[in-house]
C-alpha cells in the first residue's frame, strides 16, 4: 500500500500538463469514451433493475408536465409511512425514472421532489436495513450510490426541492443535484457517524466539492443538522425560501426556476452542464479544451440558427433542441 501511495503521489508531482491542442484532442477522445461507457454501464443497470419485483408502485410518482411547462420532469418520492426512506423498491424506481428520462430528448430540467409533507428523505430504510444480512448491505449500498450517479450524470439541468428533512441518502440525493432549493424550515445533514458508519452515496466527495473541504469535514464528524437558512449561508444550498401554508415553498421555487430554464437553448445548456462538470475536475488549460469541445458541438445546430434569426428579427426564439 506504501509502495502504492509514493507511486501515485510521484505520478502527481511530475505531471505535466499537455498543450492546447493536445489537450483537446485528448478531451474529444475522453468525451466519446465516457458517453460510450455511460450507455454501457446504464443499460446493465436497467437490466438489473428490471429483475426486482416491485413492492409498491406507489413509492415514486414520475410527472412530464405539459402545456407551457412541457420539458419539465417532477420525481416525486411517496413513502409516507416510512419518511420517504430509501428501500430497494424506491432504488429499483428511481433507476426507471432516470433511465426513461436519458431516453427522451424532449426533457429540459428535472424536479426531484417529496409529496409527502415536511420529508425530503430520511435516508436508508433502516428497518429494511436491519432485515439485510450482512453480505446484502454492501450491494446495497453500492447500488444506491450508483443511482446518485445516474442522478448526477444526467444530462439535464436537475432540481432538488428540499421542503422538509433531507438526512443522508435524503441529502446525497440531493447533493447530485445541480440546484438545491430549501425550505427555511428543511433539516439537512450526513448524520451516518451517529450509526458508527460514513456516508457512502457520495457524501464524502459532493458536499466538499460544494461547500468546502473544512466545513463538510466539520458537519460529517459532528453528524450535525442544520437548517434551511444555516445551508443558505453555508452554501449547500442555492436559496433559501420561507416555507408557506402549503408546506411546498421550496417545490414552487425550484417549478419557477425551471421555468426560466425551459426558453433557453437545450442543446447549449446540456453542453454548458457537461463543460462545468467536467472542466471543475481538471487543470485549467485542460477545461479550457473541454469548453471548447463543447462550443464545436452547439455551432452546426439548427437551434444556434434559430437563435441569431430570433435576435436579429427582436423576437422570442424557438428552440426544438435540434
Amino acid at each position: 500500500m506504501a509502495a502504492a501511495v509514493g507511486r501515485l503521489s510521484l505520478w502527481l508531482t511530475s505531471r505535466v500538463y499537455v498543450d492546447r491542442d493536445r489537450a483537446s484532442r485528448v478531451t474529444a477522445s475522453y468525451l466519446c469514451w465516457r458517453q460510450q461507457r455511460y450507455c454501457c454501464f446504464s443499460r446493465t443497470i436497467a437490466a438489473a433493475t428490471r429483475q426486482y419485483s416491485s413492492d409498491s408502485r406507489d413509492d415514486l410518482k414520475v410527472r412530464y408536465l405539459d402545456g407551457e411547462d412541457a420539458g419539465i420532469v417532477v420525481v416525486g418520492i411517496n413513502r409516507p409511512k416510512a419518511k420517504n426512506s430509501i428501500s430497494k423498491n424506491l432504488v429499483n424506481m428511481m433507476f426507471e425514472a432516470v433511465e426513461d428520462i436519458k431516453k427522451n430528448n424532449k426533457v429540459r430540467s428535472v424536479i426531484l421532489s417529496s409529496l409527502v409533507p415536511g420529508i425530503f428523505c430520511a435516508g436508508a430504510d433502516l428497518k429494511e436495513r436491519a432485515k439485510m444480512h450482512q453480505s446484502e448491505v454492501g450491494p446495497f449500498v453500492s447500488k444506491a450510490r450508483a443511482l446518485v450517479t445516474e442522478l448526477d450524470n444526467l444530462s439535464v439541468p436537475t432540481i432538488a426541492a428540499i421542503d422538509g428533512a433531507a438526512l443522508g441518502g435524503g441529502l446525497e440525493m440531493a447533493l447530485a443535484c445541480d440546484i438545491r432549493i430549501a425550505s427555511s424550515s428543511a433539516k439537512m445533514g450526513l448524520v451516518e457517524t451517529k450509526l458508527a458508519i460514513i456516508p457512502g452515496a457520495g457524501g464524502t466527495q459532493r458536499l466538499p466539492r460544494i461547500i468546502g473541504v473544512s466545513l463538510a469535514k466539520e458537519l460529517i464528524f459532528t453528524a450535525r443538522i442544520v437548517d434551511g437558512k444555516e445551508a443558505g449561508c453555508l452554501g449547500l444550498v442555492n436559496h433559501s425560501v420561507e416555507q408557506n401554508d402549503s408546506g411546498d415553498a421550496a417545490y414552487l421555487y425550484a417549478l419557477e426556476l425551471a421555468r426560466q430554464i425551459n426558453p433557453q437553448g437545450p442543446i447549449a445548456v446540456r453542453m454548458a452542464k457537461l463543460a462545468i462538470n467536467q472542466g471543475i475536475e481538471v487543470d485549467l488549460s485542460t477545461g479550457l479544451a473541454i469548453e471548447e469541445a463543447c462550443y464545436a458541438q452547439v455551432i452546426p445546430t439548427k437551434d444556434r440558427l434559430e437563435g441569431l434569426a430570433a435576435f436579429k428579427e427582436k423576437r422570442r426564439p424557438h428552440y426544438k433542441g435540434e
